[in-house]
C-alpha cells in the first residue's frame, strides 16, 4: 500500500462511518497483511460486541495474519517498530487500544509516554502502516470521569499519531476527506459493505482509494480524460511531469544516509571508489523462484520471466514480491559538442526534452499508459572529447551528487522503481568512449549507426563519430582510468548524472530499469565506485544496440526481451513494463498447485495392473529398493546372430541381467 508515496496513513471516522472498510481497501492489493487487533475480547455474554468482531474477521482475506495486542497495550509500539520495509500493517483500532491502556489492570502506567512511544514507532517505521481510530472530539463532553479520561487520551493519541503519519484521512458517512496533505483526491471511495443490497460476498473488499496527488513538489498533473458524450475519441491522458530537478544540496551539514556506509566530510556527501552500499536479499530471490514451482501455472511456467520475479523478490526483500506500483522515469538531457554529435539535428534533443516536459511525445505517452511519473533532468553539457576533457572534475563531482539527490528525492516520494532514459545529442558516442575505456572495446564495434530524420543511414556522420572517439582515446592514452577520470575525459554530464542516480538508488534500495547506452555506460562506471550497484539493475531489452549488448555482457545483465525498438532510450523499458508487472501480479496471486491426493496427485495405475507391457516401471513391494535404473533387458535372439558362436548354439544370456540406459 502506498498512497502516492506515503507509507503511513491514519484513517479517522465516527461510528459506522466506513473507516475500517476504507482502511482495508488501502491494503487490498498487498499479498500479505499483518492485521493488528487491539480491542479486548469483551464480555462473552455481549452478543452484539461478538458480532462486531466477527464481522471484522469475516472481511479479512485468508492471506492475512492476525496479531492481538490486548494483553499488553505497550506491545503495539514494538510490533510497529519490528516491521520491515516490505511489511504491510493494518492497526484497527486506536480506540480499542486506548480502552485497554486505561484499563485498571494495566495501571499505574504512564499513558502519555506510551502514546509518545507509539507515535515515534510510526514515524520511524519503514513498513506500510494503516492505522484506524475513532474521532470522538466532535461529540459532547462525557459526563463521567472515565468517559472524559477516554476522550482525552484518545484525542492525544490521534494528534500524536496524525503528526507522525504521512497522510491523514477522515471518513464521514462513507466519504473520504483527506486532511493531510491538504489536497483534493481525484477519486476516493469507501467500499460498499456486504449485505447492503450490493451482492458482495462476505470477506470480499470492493473498491480502493485512488492515489492522492502529492503537494509540495511543484508538479503539473493532468487528469485522465473521460469519454465524450458524442461518442468521440477520448483525449489522451498525460503523465505526471515533475518540474523540480532535485532537492537542494545541503550546505555545511553531513549527508544523512542511514542505509549506507559512506565517507563523510563537513561539506556533504563524498562519492568515491570502494563505497559499501546495500546488496539485494540473497535468500528472497531464490525462494521466490522456488515458490513459482509450487504455483498452479499451466504449461512450462513463466520461462525467462522467472528472472523478473527473482529480481523483484531480492530487491524487495520478500519471497512474494508485488508489482511496482510507483514508477518514475528520469529523462536525462545533456548534449555533447564536437564530432560526437555528428549527424544530429541541431536543437533536436532540446525539442524532445521540451516535448516530454509538456507531457507529449513517445516517452510521455508510454509513461502515461504505464501510470509512471516523468521527470526531465537537465545535465551539464559536455565539450568536444576529441580536443579536451568533456567536463572538469568539479563538474563531475557536482553531477554525481546531483544524480544521487535525484534518487534520494524519488525514494522520499515513495518511488519503487526508476527508469533511466536519455535524449542528448552525441550520447551514443560518449557511451561508446566509456565502453572503450572500461571494457577495451573497439569504437566501431560499439557505436550504432547514425540514422537521419528521414530514416536514411548516414555513414559519413558515423565515421566522424568513430574518429572523435578514437581521437579522444588517443588523447587520454596516458590518463588515469578511474571512474571519475573517465567521466571527466569522456563521459560528460548525462552519464555522470546517471552514475549518481544508480549509486543513490542502490543506497536507498530502489531497483533501476535500464534501457540504452547512457544507462549501461553509467552502470560500467558505477561498477568501479560501488560494485553493488549492478545488482539493483534490470535490463528489459538491448534494443539491438551494440554498446548495450557489450555492456550488459560485462555487467552480467541478461536482457529479458529482444524487441529491437528504436524509439529513444527509455521507451523500450516502458514498453516492457506492463509485461513485467503482469508477471509479478501472477506470481503474487496464483494459488498453489493441488498436492498429492488432489486432482493431479496420482497418475499411475490405481489397480496395480503393471504387467509385462508397462516396462516394469511400477513393481510395488516386489521392486528391488537398491535398483538404481529400470530393467532394459533385450530379448534373446531366436536364431543365429552376433550372440552365437555356431549355427545351432543357444544364445548366452546377459550375466548382469539388465543393461544400462
Amino acid at each position: 500500500m502506498s498512497v502516492d508515496g506515503w507509507n503511513t496513513v491514519l484513517v479517522l471516522g465516527g461510528i459506522r462511518s466506513g473507516k475500517s472498510e476504507f482502511a482495508e481497501s488501502l491494503v487490498a492489493d498487498s499479498p500479505t497483511v499483518r492485521y493488528v487487533a487491539t480491542s479486548a475480547t469483551g464480555d462473552p455474554e455481549d452478543a452484539e460486541w461478538a458480532a462486531r468482531l466477527e464481522a471484522h474477521r469475516s472481511r479479512r482475506p485468508g492471506s492475512w495474519t492476525t496479531e492481538e495486542t490486548a494483553d499488553d497495550p505497550r506491545r503495539l509500539a514494538d510490533v510497529v517498530s519490528s516491521a520491515g520495509p516490505n511489511d504491510t500493517l493494518l492497526v484497527d483500532d486506536l480506540g480499542g487500544w486506548v480502552t485497554v491502556l486505561l484499563d485498571p489492570a494495566h495501571q499505574p502506567a504512564d499513558d502519555t509516554a506510551t502514546i509518545a512511544e507509539l507515535a515515534a514507532a510510526v514515524r520511524d517505521c519503514p513498513a506500510r502502516v494503516v492505522l484506524v481510530s475513532p474521532e470522538v472530539g466532535l461529540s459532547l463532553v462525557p459526563t463521567t470521569p472515565l468517559g472524559r479520561a477516554f476522550t482525552d487520551a484518545l484525542g492525544a493519541a490521534n494528534r500524536a499519531v496524525a503528526d507522525a503519519c504521512d497522510a491523514v484521512v477522515l471518513v464521514v458517512a462513507g466519504q473520504a476527506c483527506w486532511l493531510k496533505p491538504a489536497a483534493v483526491p481525484r477519486t476516493a471511495t469507501v467500499p460498499t459493505q456486504a449485505g447492503q443490497g450490493q451482492g458482495t460476498p462476505a470477506g470480499q473488499v470492493t473498491g480502493r482509494a485512488a492515489p492522492v496527488p502529492a503537494t509540495g513538489d511543484a508538479s503539473t498533473r493532468s487528469e485522465p480524460a473521460t469519454a465524450r458524450p458524442d461518442g468521440g475519441e477520448r483525449e489522451a491522458a498525460l503523465p505526471d511531469v515533475l518540474t523540480p530537478a532535485a532537492p537542494p544540496e545541503p550546505a555545511g551539514a553531513p549527508w544523512s544516509a542511514p542505509t549506507m556506509a559512506l565517507p563523510m566530510v563537513t561539506t556533504g556527501l563524498v562519492i568515491q571508489a570502494g563505497m559499501e552500499l546495500p546488496m539485494p536479499d540473497e535468500y528472497a530471490g531464490p525462494q521466490a523462484v522456488q515458490r513459482l514451482a509450487t504455483l498452479d501455472v499451466p504449461g512450462s511456467g513463466l520461462g525467462v520471466l522467472e528472472r523478473v520475479v527473482g529480481f523483484a523478490a531480492a530487491t524487495q526483500g520478500t519471497a512474494t514480491p508485488t508489482p511496482w506500483d510507483n514508477v518514475r522515469v528520469l529523462l536525462l538531457h545533456g548534449d555533447h559538442a564536437g564530432n560526437a554529435a555528428a549527424g544530429s539535428v541541431p536543437g533536436e534533443s532540446a525539442r524532445l526534452a521540451a516535448q516530454a516536459r509538456a507531457g507529449r511525445g513517445v516517452l510521455a505517452r508510454l509513461a502515461a499508459d504505464s501510470g509512471a511519473g516523468l521527470q526531465v533532468v537537465d545535465a551539464p553539457s559536455a565539450g568536444p572529447m576529441e580536443d579536451a576533457p568533456a567536463l572538469d572534475h568539479e563538474a563531475v563531482e557536482k553531477a554525481l551528487r546531483y544524480g544521487w539527490r535525484l534518487a534520494e528525492g524519488a525514494a522520499d516520494a515513495g518511488v519503487r522503481l526508476l527508469v533511466l532514459a536519455a535524449c542528448g545529442a552525441g550520447a551514443d558516442a560518449a557511451a561508446a568512449a566509456v565502453l572503450a575505456a572500461t571494457a577495451g572495446a573497439e569504437p566501431p564495434a560499439v557505436l550504432g549507426r547514425v540514422v537521419t530524420a528521414s530514416g536514411e543511414i548516414d555513414d559519413a556522420a558515423w565515421m566522424r563519430r568513430c574518429a572523435a572517439v578514437r581521437d579522444a582515446m588517443h588523447r587520454t592514452r596516458r590518463s588515469p582510468r578511474d571512474a571519475k577520470d573517465i567521466l571527466a575525459e569522456l563521459g560528460g554530464g548525462d552519464i555522470a548524472v546517471a552514475t549518481g542516480v544508480l549509486l543513490g538508488a542502490t543506497a536507498r534500495r530502489i531497483p533501476v530499469l535500464l534501457d540504452g547506452p547512457v544507462g549501461l555506460a553509467a552502470g560500467m562506471v558505477s561498477r568501479d565506485l560501488a560494485g553493488q550497484a549492478r545488482h539493483w539493475c534490470l535490463l528489459a531489452d538491448c534494443g539491438g544496440h551494440p554498446a548495450v549488448r557489450l555492456a550488459a555482457d560485462v555487467l552480467g545483465l541478461t536482457p529479458l526481451l529482444d524487441l529491437r525498438l528504436d524509439l529513444g532510450e527509455g521507451a523500450n523499458a516502458l514498453t516492457a513494463l506492463p509485461l513485467l508487472r503482469s508477471v509479478l501480479s501472477l506470481a503474487a496471486a496464483l494459488p498453489t498447485r493441488p498436492g498429492p491426493g488432489g486432482d493431479g496427485g496420482q497418475d499411475g495405475d490405481e489397480a496395480g495392473d503393471g504387467g509385462a507391457g508397462d516396462g516394469g516401471a511400477d513393481r510395488g513391494a516386489d521392486a528391488d529398493p537398491d535398483a538404481g535404473e529400470p530393467d532394459f533387458r533385450e530379448p534373446e535372439p531366436a536364431g543365429p546372430g552376433p550372440a552365437t558362436t555356431g549355427p545351432d548354439e543357444p544364445a548366452q544370456p546377459d550375466p548382469a541381467g539388465w543393461r544400462a540406459g
